[in-house]
């Protein structure tokens, strides 16, 4: 075996792996995640587009972008972090790219993405 077939083993079989809805650029989602301070714990909701995946395995990563009082938040989650309590999907986008970067120069109703119908 060699290295990388070596890592591969060790991060598939020591990362413990929940299940999160199958999400993608430009669906709205919400990340439960979990936040100690001192010695207290809590659960704080981030809602907001998804703009990218990155990565594959256990160092995938996805960004998440929200508005918050007329300036937009980014955060960048690890998939596999012991404090993503649990992934909501709220609504599923239509978007052709797999990055949406030109999302951060568009503001008000410009910005909007259209919701997947079923």
């Amino acid at each position: 075996m060699n290295q990388t077939e070596i890592m591969n083993f060790v991060q598939d079989t020591l990362t413990e792996k929940k299940e999160f809805p199958a999400f993608k650029a430009g669906d709205t989602i919400t990340v439960h995640y979990k936040i100690k301070e001192g010695n207290k714990e809590r659960l704080q909701p981030f809602r907001g587009v998804v703009i990218q995946r990155r990565g594959s395995g256990s160092t995938e990563t996805f960004t998440v972008r929200k508005i918050s009082s007329n300036i937009g938040v980014e955060r960048i989650f690890p998939i596999t972090s012991p404090f993503i309590e649990k992934i909501e999907l709220n609504r599923r986008g239509v978007v052709r790219r797999a990055r949406i970067f030109y999302l951060k120069a568009l503001r008000g109703k410009k910005a909007r993405i259209k919701e997947k119908k079923y």
